[in-house]
C-alpha cells in the first residue's frame, strides 16, 4: 500500500517516514494516528498524487466517503497518466458510496472500463455485465465467503444464503474493495475472484429461516432449491454448501466444490459427520438424509413453500424445526 513518488518529484525523506509509520499504524487499526500523519505527509509533499491517494485509502478504511472522495479527486487531478490508476479505482468505491453516479460512471471510465450508457447519463451504471464473484463478508470478524452478482465494480448483490452469524441476508447489495483475496475455481476451469465487503450498500427485507429438512435423496434436496427459486426466493442446503476454511485457505485459490464425491477437502477444516457448520460428510461419503438448510422467503411465504415440497413426495420428505435466524 505504500506508493512513492515516480514521475515528476522524489518525495522527501520527513514524506517518507510519516507515511510509512501511517500505514504501519493502520495495520495496528490506530486510523486517527495515521490520519494525522497522512495530513501531514500531504501537508510536506502536496504536489504528489501518492499523498491523497493514501489519504484517501485511510478514508476508506474509516468508510469517511466525503473525505475519501475529495482527497481522491485530488489525487486523480495530479496523476501523470490517463488510464488504469487505482487512484480512479478508490474514487468509484467512494462515489459508489455515496451514491454519485455522474462521478462513478466518469472514475469507471477513466480506469478504463467501459460503461453502457450515454456520458451524461446520471443515473447508475448498470448493464456492465461483470459476471459472478464471491464477498466475502465481515472479513475482519467470522468471515463467511457466499457468492453474487456483481452489480459493477464494487458492489455485488449477495445470490447465496449466508450463515446468520454474518448478519447478512440473501439479496443485500454490499460495496467491496477492488482488490480480490483468494479465488474460487469450478470443475470446468473458470476462476472467480473473491472481494472482501467493505459495507452493507442496500439492506434486504427477506429474512433468513434454517430448517432441519428429511430428504430422502438429493433430488428430494433440490426439488426444494428449486421451488423456492420458482418462487422468487432461495433456499440452500448448508449441509452440503458449507466448509470450514483457515484464513491462509480462504485467501487461496481454492476449488468452489461443496464437498460431495469421493475425495476428501484437506482444506475443509471442518468436523466429518455433522450437518450444516459443523460439516458435511460421512465416513463413507453416503447421502445424509437429514439436511440443514437455509431459506430465504417472507414469513407469509415460508411454511407454504415447505408444506408444498413435502406434498410433491410425502413418503420421501418431511420437515421440522423451523426457526428465523436473520
Amino acid at each position: 500500500m505504500r506508493i512513492f513518488g515516480k514521475g515528476r518529484h522524489r518525495p522527501s525523506a520527513s514524506w517518507r517516514q510519516a507515511t510509512d509509520r501511517a500505514f504501519t499504524l493502520i495495520g495496528d487499526g490506530r486510523y486517527e494516528d495515521a490520519g494525522a500523519l497522512l495530513t501531514r505527509a500531504a501537508d510536506l509533499e502536496p504536489w504528489l498524487s501518492e499523498s491523497w491517494f493514501n489519504l484517501a485509502l485511510l478514508h476508506k478504511f474509516r468508510h469517511d466517503w466525503e473525505q475519501a472522495r475529495a482527497a481522491g479527486l485530488r489525487a486523480v487531478a495530479l496523476l501523470d497518466r490517463e488510464t488504469g490508476a487505482p487512484d480512479w479505482w478508490n474514487v468509484g468505491i467512494a462515489a459508489t458510496a455515496l451514491q454519485d453516479w455522474p462521478l462513478a460512471r466518469r472514475a469507471w471510465q477513466a480506469y478504463g472500463l467501459r460503461v453502457p450508457g450515454a456520458a451524461t447519463d446520471s443515473g447508475e451504471p448498470v448493464g456492465m455485465d461483470l459476471g459472478s464473484a464471491a464477498v466475502r463478508l465481515s472479513p475482519e470478524g467470522e468471515a463467511e465467503v457466499v457468492w453474487g452478482r456483481r452489480l459493477d465494480p464494487a458492489r455485488i448483490e449477495v445470490l447465496s444464503i449466508p450463515l446468520p452469524s454474518s448478519g447478512r441476508r440473501w439479496g443485500e447489495v454490499v460495496l467491496h474493495d477492488g482488490v480480490p483475496h483468494g479465488e474460487r475455481t469450478t470443475s470446468a476451469g473458470h476462476a472467480y475472484p473473491v472481494f472482501d465487503e467493505i459495507e452493507l450498500w442496500a439492506p434486504s427485507p427477506v429474512p433468513t429461516w434454517v430448517v432441519l429438512l428429511e430428504a430422502a435423496t438429493e433430488d428430494d434436496r433440490d426439488a426444494l432449491e428449486q421451488l423456492a427459486a420458482d418462487a422468487g426466493f432461495a433456499a440452500e442446503d448448508w449441509s452440503s454448501s458449507v466448509r470450514l476454511l483457515c484464513r491462509m485457505c480462504s485467501e487461496s485459490r481454492m476449488p468452489s466444490d461443496e464437498g460431495d464425491g469421493e475425495h476428501l477437502d484437506p482444506h475443509d477444516h471442518s468436523e466429518p459427520g455433522h450437518p450444516g457448520p459443523l460439516g458435511h460428510r460421512t465416513d463413507g461419503q453416503l447421502w445424509v438424509p437429514e439436511r440443514e438448510c437455509g431459506l430465504a422467503a417472507p414469513a407469509s411465504l415460508v411454511r407454504g413453500l415447505l408444506d408444498g415440497w413435502v406434498a410433491d413426495s410425502p413418503d420421501s420428505r418431511d420437515w421440522r424445526d423451523l426457526e428465523e435466524v436473520c
